[in-house]
């Protein structure tokens, strides 16, 4: 379900890598740590990330033991 709010939440990103990814998920990343005081931003590439690796179980049993309340998957496109 989706989260009620950003604060004081644990977030990490999943991306394909794809086009201006390595700009804009470290945009993001700094908008949402600026906007939501107490959030727990994971750095962008705390999981695997491009279209190899994104969708196998190994990144999927990552994320989950993470302890993430959310991900934010984007190819920054």
């Amino acid at each position: 379900p989706r989260l009620a709010s950003l604060e004081g939440k644990r977030i990490g990103f999943v991306s394909n890598e794809q086009w201006q990814a390595f700009r804009m998920l470290p945009m993001l990343k700094s908008m949402l740590e600026k906007d939501f005081p107490g959030i727990d931003v994971l750095p962008i590439n705390a999981f695997p990330q491009g279209n190899a690796l994104i969708g196998t179980e190994d990144t999927a049993a990552l994320v989950k033991k993470s302890g993430v309340d959310a991900v934010i998957v984007g190819n920054a496109a």
